[in-house]
């Protein structure tokens, strides 16, 4: 017996032995596992430096154990600044119930092993920056009421195994990068109390199963892509408080229930449609209401009387029509937003709102509101927004407005305000944003506006406010806006404005002030934006604003500013500078090239001279380039060619020189093209069209030659051609056909030759003019120009086109001036030429309306060819007479001469009479002939006879 108590004592120390062997070896696997995982991570700030062997791990930083101190049950290292992963070591640690490592800088996977833990009660991984998918193992942590995982780099989909975790009290997947819908496994969550899903990608419906989710307090969807209907079957969630389903794209209308304790509904930038329900009154516990940015229409059925809770009421962003209903406000509510704009609303200021006393922000900006404003306003004593912009209300502003001391922001711009700004508005002390601009407003700007010494925006532009910018606004120190533009102001820039040394833009354009800019502008080192155009001012620009680096914005154009650029030249921050027409002389700065972010350069009408700096080149940025009307010259230099990004190259009218650059054909941006106006010569590059971008292209008044590239055709885009007044040889090449864009063309004053392409008919486009004057054109007018109906002037005259006029430009019903005078033109015009002037048509053999009529010209035409006949009949009678004349004066001298020579005979030897008588002989032969011819042509009454003497 003695034996056998022996032999049950010896079992019993041998399984407690193990027992207790078995629980050293846990409690050594625990520390161990914790410094393994110490190992793979980095510790910047040294939480976990008492994490050292031979110490109790339960005193670890982060550390928890069981109350008999034997396994780890907590490990909570959050917002410790460890860098590294989640290990998966820590599956090991089996008797783990809350393992948060939340707010780090973790990476890499959620680690699949995690699903062995078994005890896990919460899982926290936010804020982190870990990445893949949520493993499917984590579906096996049957005992999780806790998982807030969001706000890390997941994707994939909310996989449909998180429906077995049925313990789960919150699941928190927001802000990652989830796809995919929600899985309908989600209703089988009984002890839902939260769900975040918002800022992913979800899409699909929101499945009605989450109706089972009978415990759900708080159901945010918010920024996704969920589409279809709003379930009806939310409204069975009798617990919910919070729906967040904002920024989707769910569709149809509102449900007409929710659960009564509902506070928060947010349903803001969906597509929802209809009506707000009615029984959204019945929401007693409501503290927010944002219907914001959807497609509602109808009445403002809410009462205020019902919603006795409700705080914050925003239904901006609609098509609600009627009027405010007066039970929205009641007195002693708690409203405290309203938020109404850019509906459809009318009718006059609502006095109802005036109920609302605890109202802060009142935004009704973007109706149809009219009338005067209330001077009562000042009931609104709590207000600090006040936006009531883009209305149609009208009348002035009362002095009472002074009385809302409480008013930060105040917009009244784009209304019909008349009269002055109250004096009363320098009570205003907390007032930081008025915005006036696009009124009717009058008089001048009150001094005392500056003892508003928090104000930081003002805008007063598109008014009418006359006199001088109050003397003493130097005392707002912390203005940051000026925007007087598109006023009377008068006067000059008081000095006092360079002690707003906060001020960032400081817009006075479009109106008419004058005087030099004040040198205390160098105390505006803070200056972004100077924009002073349509003014008087004058004089050379201040040295201080050199020192203005911060200066991005510069627009000083339309004034009478002299002297030179280089003060405006270098600052890095410049990015549009404009100068035109004023009277700047001298070089272009080389230095402007310092300005690297320089996008717009304007310089057109001023008195600058010589070339265009290389430097300029180096302006990466630069698209807009504008230096027409100048008197710059040269030629233009290749290092120009660097300015990749150039749509805009402006440099007509000066005298620069040279062949156009090739390099120009590089600029797969260059959209105009202006270089009219100057010397160049040489021909027009091929290489242009390469610019398939370019929209106008103008090379005219210079002295090129050569023909029309083909390549024009590849500008497809072009709407603008402008070659006219040059030396331009040739054809005009038919692939102009492929400019379809084309609403100008423009190659009169040329050399061309040869006939009018008929292709031009096929550019339907043409609007402005079609030009081909002055050249030596010739063939028939093509009849597919009667295809340009939308074309408003044609002008073919001064070339050698022959034949008929088409009948199909009679169809050109958009043309009110044409010119095909001093051509070769013949036959009857089309009746609707009826209305041009005579001058159109001169120089050619046309007929008919508004010159004579055909049949008329006709009749003439047979007049003229009789009396060329006549004339022809009178110049040969002309032309016979006088042979007739000569040959009678001839046979005077023959006879003449030959008496002579006989007188003589008779006095001579006999020799000699033998001689003359041979010689009598010769010439009696001659005579006699000649006698015969007379006889033949004389008239009847015989001016002559046969009868000659010719005796001694």
């Amino acid at each position: 017996m003695a034996s056998l108590h022996l032999c049950y004592l010896m079992i019993f120390f041998s399984v407690l032995g193990s027992v207790l062997v078995a629980s050293l070896e846990d409690t050594l696997s625990d520390s161990d596992t914790l410094l393994r995982i110490k190992s793979e991570l980095e510790d910047p700030i040294g939480v976990l430096e008492n994490w050292t062997p031979g110490t109790n791990f339960c005193n670890w930083n982060g550390v928890a154990c069981s109350n008999d101190q034997v396994n780890i049950v907590s490990l909570n290292l959050s917002g410790s600044g460890l860098i590294g992963s989640v290990s998966p070591q820590l599956s090991q640690l089996s008797s783990l119930q809350i393992l948060d490592l939340s707010m780090n800088s973790l990476t890499g996977m959620v680690p699949p092993d995690l699903g062995k833990l078994q005890e896990l009660r919460q899982l926290l991984l936010f804020a982190n920056s870990l990445s893949g998918i949520i493993p499917a193992e984590i579906g096996l942590l049957k005992k999780l009421q806790v998982m807030r995982i969001g706000d890390n780099l997941l994707t994939g989909q909310v996989i449909p195994e998180i429906g077995n975790l049925t313990e789960l009290r919150v699941l928190g997947l927001a802000y990652c990068q989830f796809n995919g819908s929600i899985p309908k496994e989600i209703g089988n969550l009984k002890h839902l109390k939260a769900l975040d899903l918002q800022e992913n990608d979800l899409d699909g419906p929101i499945p009605p199963e989450i109706s089972s989710c009978t415990d759900l307090q708080d159901f945010a969807a918010s920024n996704n892509r969920l589409e279809g209907k709003i379930p009806a079957s939310i409204g069975s969630l009798e617990s919910l408080e919070i729906l967040n389903l904002a920024n989707n794209s769910l569709s149809g209308g509102i449900p007409t229930k929710f659960g009564s304790k509902l506070q928060y509904l947010n349903l803001q930038g969906n597509e929802l449609d209809g009506q707000i329900p009615v029984e959204l009154n019945q929401l007693s516990q409501l503290e927010v209401l944002d219907l914001s940015e959807n497609k509602l229409s109808g009445l403002i059925n809410l009462s205020n009387s019902q919603l006795k809770n409700l705080q914050a009421l925003a239904l901006s962003d609609n098509f609600l029509t009627g009027s405010i209903p007066g039970s929205l406000c009641i007195p002693d509510s708690k409203f405290q937003q309203l938020f109404l704009a850019r509906n459809n609303l009318s009718g006059s200021f609502p006095m109802q709102i005036l109920n609302c006393s605890s109202l802060q922000q009142l935004d009704l900006s973007g109706n149809n509101f009219q009338g005067s404003l209330p001077s009562s306003l000042e009931r609104l004593e709590k207000l600090t927004d006040l936006l009531l912009n883009n209305n149609s209300f009208s009348g002035t502003l009362s002095p009472e407005i002074g009385n809302m001391s409480n008013l930060v922001s105040f917009y009244l711009f784009d209304n019909m305000i008349t009269g002055a700004i109250p004096l009363e508005i320098g009570k205003l002390q907390s007032l930081s944003i008025i915005y006036l601009y696009d009124n009717q407003m009058s008089g001048s700007i009150p001094m005392e506006l500056t003892n508003c010494s928090n104000l930081i925006e003002i805008d007063f532009s598109g008014n009418r406010f006359s006199g001088s910018i109050p003397a003493t606004i130097g005392r707002l120190k912390n203005l940051s806006f000026l925007l007087l533009r598109q006023n009377d102001l008068s006067g000059s820039i008081p000095p006092s404005l360079g002690y707003c040394q906060k001020l960032q833009k400081l817009t006075l354009a479009d109106n008419k002030l004058s005087g030099t800019l004040p040198p205390t502008f160098r105390f505006l080192s803070q200056l972004i934006m100077l924009s002073l155009y349509n003014n008087s001012f004058e004089g050379p620009l201040p040295e201080s604003l050199s020192l203005l680096k911060n200066l991005g914005i510069v627009n000083l154009s339309h004034n009478r500013f002299s002297g030179t650029l280089s003060l405006l030249s270098g600052s890095n921050s410049l990015t549009l500078l404009d100068l035109t027409n004023n009277s700047f002389s001298g070089l272009i700065p080389s230095t402007l090239a310092m300005s690297k972010n320089l996008t717009r350069l304007r310089l057109a009408n001023n008195i600058l001279i010589g070339s265009i700096p290389p430097h300029l080149g180096q302006l990466k940025e630069l698209y807009f380039l504008d230096l027409s009307f100048n008197n710059l010259s040269g030629e233009l230099a290749l290092e120009l060619s660097g300015l990749k990004k150039l749509k805009h190259l402006l440099l007509n009218n000066n005298s620069f020189s040279g062949t156009v650059p090739t390099w120009l054909g590089s600029m797969e941006d260059l959209g105009e093209l202006d270089l009219s106006f100057n010397k160049f010569n040489g021909t027009v590059p091929v290489e242009l069209g390469n610019c398939s971008s370019l929209l106008k292209l103008s090379l005219g008044s210079n002295t090129l030659s050569g023909t029309i590239p083909s390549d024009i055709g590849n500008l497809t885009s072009l709407n603008v051609l402008n070659l006219q007044s040059n030396n331009l040889s040739g054809p005009i090449p038919p692939t102009i056909q492929q400019c379809k864009k084309l609403y100008e063309l423009r190659l009169s004053e040329n050399n061309l030759t040869g006939s009018i392409p008929s292709e031009i008919g096929t550019l339907t486009e043409l609007q402005v003019i079609l030009d081909l004057s002055k050249n030596s054109l010739s063939g028939e007018v093509p009849p597919s120009l009667g295809n340009l109906v939308k074309l408003e002037r044609l002008n073919l005259s001064f070339n050698q086109l022959e034949g008929k006029v088409p009948s199909s430009l009679g169809k050109l019903s958009s043309l009110h001036r044409l010119n095909l005078s001093n051509n070769n033109l013949q036959g009857e015009l089309p009746s609707t030429f009826s209305g041009f002037p005579l001058s159109s048509f001169l120089g050619n053999k046309l007929c008919g309306p508004p010159l004579v009529s055909c049949l008329e010209s006709a009749r003439h035409g047979k007049k003229e060819l009789s009396n060329t006949a006549v004339i022809g009949i009178i110049v040969a009678i002309v032309f016979t007479s006088t042979l007739i004349c000569l040959a009678l004066l001839y046979i005077m001298l023959r006879i003449w001469s030959n008496w002579r020579e006989v007188s003589i005979s008779c006095s001579e030897t006999s020799g000699l009479e033998y001689k003359r008588g041979e010689e009598e002989w010769v010439y009696g032969e001659d005579i006699k002939s000649t006698e015969d011819y007379w006889e033949e042509n004389t008239s009847p009454h015989g001016a002559f006879t046969k009868q000659a003497d010719f005796s001694c």
